[in-house]
């Protein structure tokens, strides 16, 4: 199979088979029992061996983040999890899952789909079901007490967030973001690191190379362009990030793309 991304999140079960899967310049077994949660603009690609008596079994779930995300906001740790999923710099792409528990999760909203004739209302259920699933038991994040989950704790992390949605293209200013919130520079960041697992700074680069990857697939902006256009940056420095994102240059993204699409 060619290297390819989407759009949307894509969420890969393996039920059965053996291959490999390259993401990013990294190479991870493909096993039963294995989830691959492929970000948007993820380039990768799997490598399944063709013998007559090997099985593959999968489940594969891709959607766009924006279809979702209003409807967890009554849940913000729901919420600051999923956002982790789809924006966040995850350490690796590859986790395990209980196939037992994925089906008991399953089962019950696919026979919602087909049985009720409310599609859209079961659709979201049934990912909603599936995100507390992997949240609880499958994708580890940053342990919290109820204390540390408060309210304003959750405000600060959405309004963080919402400021580098807007301002990522800029030069980033930490101290500008904590004078928006009316906060230190220093707790900003250390809550930002807290709930997030990451640092502000890799967000905001995690951020820059997704807006970077959605150029290279959809427009023909030379890349010095595309540098400023995600963050002021400079061509070279723009190239030296994105091949440690991603494994590839920018040039050699955009060309595995156009060979996707073919």
């Amino acid at each position: 199979m060619r290297f390819h991304a989407h759009q949307g999140l894509e969420l890969l079960f393996i039920h059965e088979g053996r291959g490999v899967v390259e993401v990013e310049g990294n190479s991870y077994e493909l096993e039963g029992g294995s989830l691959f949660c492929f970000q948007p603009y993820q380039l990768h690609k799997l490598e399944i061996p063709g013998r007559k008596s090997a099985r593959y079994v999968r489940t594969n779930l891709t959607f766009d983040p924006r279809f979702l995300e209003p409807y967890l906001a009554p849940f913000p740790k729901l919420l600051s999890f999923f956002r982790y999923l789809t924006r966040g710099a995850l350490p690796m792409p590859k986790f395990s899952f209980s196939e037992n528990q994925l089906m008991s999760v399953m089962e019950g909203q696919i026979q919602s789909i087909r049985e009720n004739g409310e599609e859209q209302e079961a659709r979201i259920l049934l990912l909603i079901s599936l995100l507390r699933y992997l949240q609880l038991s499958v994708i580890a994040q940053p342990q919290l007490s109820p204390e540390e989950w408060s309210a304003a704790k959750t405000v600060h992390i959405e309004a963080m967030m919402d400021w580098i949605e807007r301002h990522f293209r800029e030069p980033f200013s930490l101290e500008l973001l904590a004078e928006e919130l009316h906060l230190s520079s220093y707790y900003v960041s250390h809550l930002f690191k807290q709930y997030t697992g990451v640092s502000l700074t890799d967000y905001v680069t995690a951020r820059r190379m997704r807006e970077a990857c959605v150029l290279l697939g959809s427009t023909d902006m030379p890349v010095r362009q595309i540098a400023d256009e995600v963050g002021r940056l400079s061509a070279p420095y723009f190239c030296k990030l994105f091949k440690k994102q991603k494994g590839m240059t920018p040039l050699d993204y955009r060309s595995a793309l156009h060979y996707a699409a073919k």
